[in-house]
C-alpha cells in the first residue's frame, strides 16, 4: 500500500495539527464509516449556520468510493445544506444577537459581516446567496445568517440555495462519476478556481446590468 512507503514523519502527529487541521482530518474521516451518508447529511446541514468545514470535504471520498450513488449523495447534500441554510435564516431572523452574533463573533466572522449588512440590498444580498452556494464565496453561514437579519424572502432564500448548492453538489457528482480517483486533484487544487472566477463572472454582469438599467438597489451605504 502508499501508505507503508510515506515516511513516519511526513505524517505529523495529531497532537501537533491545529485545531482546524484535527477537525478536517475528523470530518474526512467520516467518509469511512458505515453511516457516512447521515454524516453528510448533518455536516451539510451544520456548516450551513456555524459548522467550519464545508461537506465537499466528505462528498468527495463518498462519491469516489461509490460512484454509483454520487447523484444520490449529491441530493442529500443539497436537502441538507438548505435546510441548514434555513436554519441559518431564522437565526439571522429571529435571533440575532442571542446567537448569531456570538457564533459570527466566534469564527472571526463579525466585522465582515456587519460591513456586508451595512452595505448590501437585498438582490444584492441574493447575488451573495448564489456566489457563496457555488463557490463558498463569501462563506456560506454568513450569508444565510445575512440574509435572514436583513429580511429576504424565505421563498426567495430557498430557491436560490436549492439552484446554487444543488448546482455545485451535483456538477462535482458528474465528475467524480466521469472520471474517477483521476479527478480528485483537479478538483481539490483548481475546481475551486474555476468556482470562484465563474462567481466573479457573475457579479460583474449583474453589477453591469444594474448600472445599464440603472435599477434595483446596490448598495444602501
Amino acid at each position: 500500500m502508499a501508505s507503508a512507503k510515506t515516511p513516519a514523519a511526513a505524517v505529523p502527529p495529531l497532537e501537533k495539527l491545529g485545531a482546524f487541521q484535527r477537525l478536517y482530518l475528523w470530518t474526512l474521516s467520516l467518509a469511512a464509516r458505515p453511516a457516512a451518508q447521515l454524516w453528510l447529511a448533518l455536516v451539510a446541514f451544520v456548516e450551513s449556520s456555524f459548522f467550519l468545514i464545508p461537506a465537499d470535504v466528505l462528498f468527495v471520498p463518498m462519491a469516489l468510493a461509490r460512484p454509483r450513488q454520487a447523484y444520490r449523495y449529491a441530493l442529500v447534500a443539497t436537502v441538507f445544506s438548505t435546510l441548514g441554510g434555513i436554519a441559518g435564516y431564522a437565526l439571522g431572523y429571529f435571533a440575532f444577537d442571542a446567537l448569531a452574533r456570538p457564533v459570527l463573533a466566534f469564527y472571526g466572522k463579525l466585522a465582515a459581516f456587519e460591513a456586508l449588512r451595512a452595505c448590501a440590498g437585498p438582490d444584492t444580498t441574493l447575488l451573495l446567496l448564489t456566489t457563496s452556494g457555488l463557490a463558498h464565496l463569501p462563506p456560506i453561514k454568513v450569508v444565510t445568517i445575512l440574509a435572514g437579519a436583513v429580511h429576504i424572502g424565505l421563498g426567495f432564500f430557498v430557491i436560490s440555495c436549492v439552484l446554487a448548492r444543488g448546482a455545485r453538489f451535483f456538477a462535482l457528482a458528474f465528475l467524480l462519476r466521469r472520471h474517477g480517483p483521476a479527478i480528485r486533484h483537479f478538483i481539490e487544487r483548481r475546481l475551486k478556481l474555476i468556482a470562484l472566477g465563474g462567481a466573479a463572472v457573475l457579479i460583474l454582469l449583474y453589477f453591469g446590468l444594474k448600472l445599464l438599467t440603472g435599477s434595483g438597489q446596490l448598495l444602501s451605504c
